[in-house]
């Protein structure tokens, strides 16, 4: 994650560019397929903190950069222009960019994403389900997404949880995998678990590898 509050801050990027590369190639556990850009526009340097970290995302062999939406009230038309030359950027270093899935952003409603990828050529969305279900009445369909989907975030959710222990929530895991196998999705499907308070972290990870293992 690129982002102010996060492991590498937007303006550390070129300062530590080299040792972020060597640890990228040196791993072998643990292997990144995607960077989350969570970077607002309105901060100075914005675009070119995006292309440094798409040169970043292109020497560690990382295929996507995950991206947020405008916030809702945002001029519509200045979000398709940021979107628009964020995968010109994007295009240029051989990498795609995927907008996230978000409650309180422009890709809210599944089709308001639809349209975002329509009229930005190249743009894909990195799909978190969760947000299509938690605090909601009724969870939203979020199917017409999936032949634009470049990038997938997994945990268990409930209407009134956002994260629960795997197995405890509503997402209907076997389904997505069969659905993104019509649209013949080749990417990764990434495990966007945090810790809980009394949960033992490892053994939810282990569970969702294995459930994951067991439906592919």
């Amino acid at each position: 994650m690129i982002a102010e509050q996060g492991p590498i801050a937007p303006t550390q990027i070129a300062e530590r560019y080299d040792a972020i590369v060597h640890l990228r190639r040196s791993s072998r556990r643990m292997v990144p397929n995607s960077i989350f850009f969570d970077v607002e526009p309105e901060g100075a340097g914005y675009f070119e903190q995006f292309t440094l970290a798409c040169q970043l995302a292109k020497d560690c062999r990382i295929v996507v950069i995950s991206v947020r939406s405008a916030v809702l009230g945002a001029p519509f038309n200045e979000e398709i222009d940021r979107l628009r030359e964020l995968v010109k950027i994007g295009v240029y270093h051989g990498v795609v960019v995927g907008v996230v899935t978000e409650a309180g952003r422009f890709t809210e409603k599944p089709d308001t994403t639809v349209s975002l990828c329509k009229l930005v050529k190249g743009l894909g969305a990195t799909l978190d389900p969760s947000h299509y279900i938690y605090n909601l009445q009724k969870p939203r369909d979020y199917e017409p997404i999936l032949p634009y989907t470049y990038h997938v975030r997994l945990r268990d959710t409930t209407q009134k949880q956002f994260q629960t222990r795997i197995g405890q929530g509503v997402i209907e895991f076997g389904r997505l995998v069969v659905q993104l196998g019509k649209v013949d999705y080749r990417r990764a499907l990434c495990v966007d678990v945090v810790p809980l308070p009394g949960v033992d972290q490892p053994a939810e990870l282990r569970k969702m590898r294995l459930l994951l293992e067991a439906l592919l």
